[in-house]
């Protein structure tokens, strides 16, 4: 995701809570052969600590895609994804994003280009049930014509956006497209999934050979943990939560304050600090801030002011 799942969040998450397989944000291939390379390299950085750790890029252009394919190959990255669902109209107007399920010769090209330039990394497809309406049936056996390693179906029309529930009985279908088809595709689900639980019950429902989780990550990142010790419960305690919080800021500031604005950290604080009693406030003073520092300053205020609350007045200032 576009300015959530960034190098520092994945770190937290690769620590907290490390799923099967990370995705990078998405990036431009065109942009990484242009002078605006060294800016979007940004987003292609990555810890040992991730892996397998998969770049995802997006194109409409086969050529572009071809090197910036090699480019993913030399990074040392263990996959490639190629985005063609989003519908941000200033991607679709290159041609890229769910444009291309309108158009899908161009989309086996840029497909068949990416597998080329990769040198043998698997190369896989994030995708739509269509544009306007759902074509999966026509859509989906064009991808696999190309043998990707797999395709990820987000289960709603491009129109639909995330406007309403996603459709899981045809991720269902995508599941037997490809085996009526004898490929080898892994087919994987995406759409409204908030938990692991629910995870597994939808890839029994479906059969699909995986889930990919996309909002559920975010304020969450030990969502994929069932054994870190932080988490005595469902959830981790608030105090945890919000130190978490405060970790992830610092190595925001730490990575990416150079290049990024502050303010996309920002995203994190309304997804963290929620569903408790002074969650408003606490947000409001956060959204006021401009620097790590200042953030784990108010969160070990409210922690001290919130431990002698609960203490019945003794006062248990908790560590930061």
């Amino acid at each position: 995701m576009a300015n959530v799942t960034d190098a520092a969040f994945r770190r937290i998450i690769a620590k907290y809570g490390k799923p099967d397989v990370i995705w990078t944000e998405f990036v431009s291939a065109d942009g990484l052969l242009s002078k605006g390379r060294d800016k979007l390299l940004i987003d292609l950085e990555y810890s040992e600590a991730e892996r397998p750790i998969v770049a995802q890029l997006f194109s409409g252009n086969p050529e572009k895609m071809y090197e910036a394919a090699k480019l993913v190959k030399k990074l040392g990255f263990d996959g490639l994804d190629i985005n063609m669902g989003c519908p941000d109209r200033s991607i679709e107007k290159s041609g890229a994003g769910a444009a291309l399920i309108r158009n899908p010769n161009l989309a086996r090209a840029v497909l068949r280009s990416a597998k080329e330039g990769a040198g043998g990394l698997p190369v896989s497809v994030k995708t739509r049930l269509g544009y306007n309406k759902d074509i999966l049936d026509d859509w989906l056996p064009e991808l696999l014509a190309e043998k990707p390693a797999a395709v990820t179906i987000h289960a709603r029309t491009r129109k639909e956006m995330s406007k309403v529930p996603a459709h899981w009985d045809r991720v269902k279908r995508a599941v037997e497209i490809r085996d009526e088809m004898g490929s080898e595709t892994l087919i994987l689900g995406n759409g409204d999934v908030a938990g692991i639980e629910a995870t597994y019950a939808k890839v029994k429902e479906t059969g699909a050979d995986g889930i990919m989780l996309g909002r559920a990550i975010f304020g969450n990142p030990w969502l994929f943990s069932r054994q870190h010790p932080m988490l005595t419960r469902k959830a981790p305690e608030l105090a945890d939560r919000l130190r978490v919080m405060v970790e992830h800021t610092e190595l925001f500031e730490t990575l990416l304050g150079k290049e990024k604005n502050f303010a996309i950290m920002k995203k994190h604080f309304k997804a963290y600090v929620e569903g408790f009693d002074g969650a408003k406030e606490l947000r409001m003073r956060l959204m006021e801030t401009d620097n790590a520092a200042e953030v784990a300053a108010i969160v070990r205020h409210f922690l001290r002011s919130d431990a002698v609350l609960q203490s019945n007045g003794q006062n248990m200032e908790p560590a930061l």
